[in-house]
């Protein structure tokens, strides 16, 4: 009541003011720094307010609310751990222990980042129920498009941290009685798919910018949202479509990139395989135009002949790099990547001055192009020297992250000196990419029995693994690279199942999916376990002892905050927290 007090005294107040100001002309005078709304719901005017959503999607001063999802879904799913020194970003260390509480700030961080993605796009709706006779219709429908597109994006991530949060519809009043009793008592899927069903019915197929979301793109996470209700036949349609006919904002077939690490190169940018990019740029007066959350995910220590500079972060984990070893050039599906006579080869406790003979055994070429390794090219840098370039190497481990780094010739082009530190970059970080698609559909394919469509999408990443081995400067490859096709059919659902989701880490690790496809397969605690009973023994300083709850641990306690400020009876927290 207190509120809707306050609200309407300042009506009165605005309503006096403009009684008062009739007669005398000369005392009105426009408020300096704000615009009327005549200019807000013009056509201008509304696509500012949706550009400005657009920027919201990197989380911009909130990196915890970037869809890499470094740490949610990287960090939680084992690809790596948190790395650099325990007492540096302390609020990380319970997360990648699987000991989260509700007051951690980072949590509210990618609460708070998601809503206010939410609340920029709840204004573009707004805007449009008042548009000027300057907006057609035509235009209108495409605005609304991509702000449910993109609002529908937020509310997913949220999701899948969260499960069930508060839908704000966009003719809510924040301040008002109907918004204070919002709650978290529905389920967000379905409507998370009616929303990107109406961004996919009246998207356009190209834009005339390249960042702005397409039909394609909108059908993409479709299918995906389609995917995670186990909607199978559904998204099997979808995911066909999009194979068949899919094209890029800027009017290019989807397809696979060539070459592997042409996808995280600046230059190559909004190429055929990216189906929805967030748009970074360097060199435009503000790091918040660039990859805003990756500043810390550089080797430590590099000088001049290195990236980044700073500090340490996101070092692959052990499990994570054994699983790329090969065997007839096909992965070790059984798991047994992880005993000892399987692992490859780290320097783990050596210095940067001890010998170190390389692995010598057959691994698949993608491993290098993600995971920074001592003896192999990193990037156009140099060799990777160890732990030189480690920050506390029994903290974290020996390697390194290697995808969206910037390389020495992308220097003041596709990255940012105008911060604290130069590891602010302008490649794009790919939401959504064909490869992602092409696994979702055969994940789909196998549910539905059709296996050799399945094997069929699989083999179409293992060809381009195939060719992208890392050479040297001298034309020779940097290790021992074994990649070959499954060329028997598919004739056991569980095996093609399991070569699907194995696919998956190595086409996508490190790139924020693993925790949240272990989830929706419901094998998080198996495979957690698998990955703690070897990293947690490695790495006892950082992960010793972590336990993974089954029933709890899929989901992040609801910030306590947010649970205070709604009210406990209408924000109900997550089971175990």
């Amino acid at each position: 009541m207190k509120r809707f007090k306050i609200k309407m005294a300042m009506m009165l107040t605005a309503g006096t003011l403009l009684f008062a100001s009739s007669c005398e002309d000369f005392l009105e005078v426009p408020v300096v720094g704000q615009l009327s709304e005549a200019q807000l719901s013009s056509l201008e005017g509304i696509d500012a307010a949706l550009i400005a959503a657009y920027s919201q999607v990197n989380g911009r001063f909130q990196r915890m609310a970037s869809p890499s999802n470094w740490v949610w879904g990287s960090i939680r799913g084992g690809d790596a751990n948190k790395g650099t020194d325990p007492g540096d970003f302390v609020s990380i260390n319970p997360i990648q222990r699987y000991e989260a509480f509700s007051t951690i700030d980072i949590i509210e961080e990618n609460w708070n980042g998601n809503y206010e993605g939410i609340a920029r796009n709840n204004n573009v709706l707004r805007l449009l129920d008042i548009r000027g006779s300057d907006v057609s219709d035509a235009q209108a429908l495409r605005f609304e498009a991509q702000a449910r597109f993109l609002r529908a994006h937020h509310y997913f991530m949220l999701y899948r941290n969260f499960n069930k949060v508060p839908i704000v519809p966009h003719t809510v009043d924040y301040g008002s009685e109907e918004f204070d009793n919002l709650s978290n008592d529905q389920e967000m899927l379905p409507f998370i798919e009616a929303e990107f069903r109406f961004a996919a019915e009246n998207l356009p197929a190209t834009q005339p910018q390249v960042g702005r979301v397409n039909s394609w793109a909108a059908k993409s996470y479709l299918g995906k949202v389609l995917l995670y209700q186990g909607k199978w036949a559904e998204a099997k349609q979808v995911f066909d479509d999009v194979i068949a006919n899919g094209v890029t904002s800027n009017n290019l077939k989807y397809g696979l990139v060539p070459y592997y690490d042409d996808m995280f190169r600046g230059a190559n940018d909004n190429h055929q395989e990216s189906i929805w990019a967030y748009q970074s740029a360097a060199g435009t007066g503000t790091v918040n135009n660039a990859n805003p959350e990756f500043d810390l995910n550089f080797p430590y220590n590099t000088g001049p002949n290195g990236p980044g500079n700073c500090c340490g972060f996101f070092q692959p984990s052990f499990t994570f790099v054994n699983s790329f070893r090969t065997s007839n050039g096909l992965p070790l599906l059984d798991n047994s990547f992880n005993q000892p006579a399987n692992r490859v080869v780290s320097d783990m406790g050596l210095t940067s001055a001890q010998p170190f003979t390389p692995d010598a055994g057959p691994l698949d070429p993608r491993l290098d192009h993600t995971v920074g390794r001592r003896g192999i090219p990193y990037l156009d840098w140099q060799d990777h020297p160890g732990e030189a370039w480690v920050r506390n190497q029994p903290n974290g481990g020996p390697y390194a992250p290697k995808k969206y780094v910037y390389q020495r010739a992308e220097q003041g082009t596709f990255q940012d000196n105008s911060s604290w530190t130069p590891g602010y970059t302008g490649i794009n970080f790919l939401i959504i990419r064909f490869a992602d698609v092409l696994l979702m559909a055969a994940e789909a394919e196998v549910e539905l029995g059709n296996l050799e469509a399945a094997r069929q999408y699989v083999n179409m990443v293992r060809e381009r693994a195939k060719n992208s081995e890392l050479l040297r400067d001298n034309g020779q490859p940097a290790a021992n690279y074994v990649v070959e096709l499954y060329n028997s059919p598919w004739t056991d659902a569980n095996t093609a199942r399991t070569a699907v989701r194995f696919e998956r880490n190595l086409e996508l690790g490190m790139e924020g999916h693993r925790f949240y496809d272990l989830v929706r397969w419901g094998i998080a605690k198996e495979a957690i376990d698998f990955y703690l009973a070897l990293d947690g023994t490695l790495l006892q300083a950082a992960l010793g002892g972590s336990v993974f709850t089954a029933g709890r641990d899929e989901l992040l306690p609801i910030p306590q905050n947010q649970i205070d400020l709604m009210g406990s009876d209408k924000v109900r927290q997550n089971p175990g927290f």
